[in-house]
């Protein structure tokens, strides 16, 4: 799992890259300032559990444990939706997906604890 997480972890601040540049060079004179806060509110988000992603990865091959695995699929979960949502609000104006927001926020606090709880034994 440590590859996995590795990689995905590479994958999303790739992503997270690509999206930062979009919204600066691209978004920034399509979205008002407010939507433009809120897209880059996700990619912040994104590029940082992506780098705990990868901080997952390595704890793996340090303490392999399966609280471990749980702590990255939390972040892959909290990427999705909170970053997910953020982006399709932005961009879509669709406020109604903000109310899944919150729960991507929940699984990035969860992966933390369960990243705390598996080191800390």
């Amino acid at each position: 799992m440590d590859r996995f997480f590795f990689s995905a972890g590479a994958i999303a601040a790739f992503i997270a890259a690509v999206l930062g540049a979009f919204g600066s060079h691209y978004l920034r004179t399509k979205l008002t300032t407010e939507m433009l806060g809120i897209f880059e509110v996700g990619v912040r988000y994104q590029m940082y559990h992506a780098f705990g992603l990868i901080a997952v990865a390595w704890a793996i091959t340090r303490w392999p444990q399966a609280k471990l695995n749980s702590a990255g699929w939390c972040f892959i979960v909290g990427i999705t939706i909170f970053s997910g949502s953020l982006y399709i609000l932005s961009i879509t104006g669709m406020r109604e997906i903000a109310v899944i927001t919150p729960i991507g926020g929940l699984a990035f606090l969860a992966g933390w604890a369960v990243l705390i709880w598996s080191l800390n034994r």
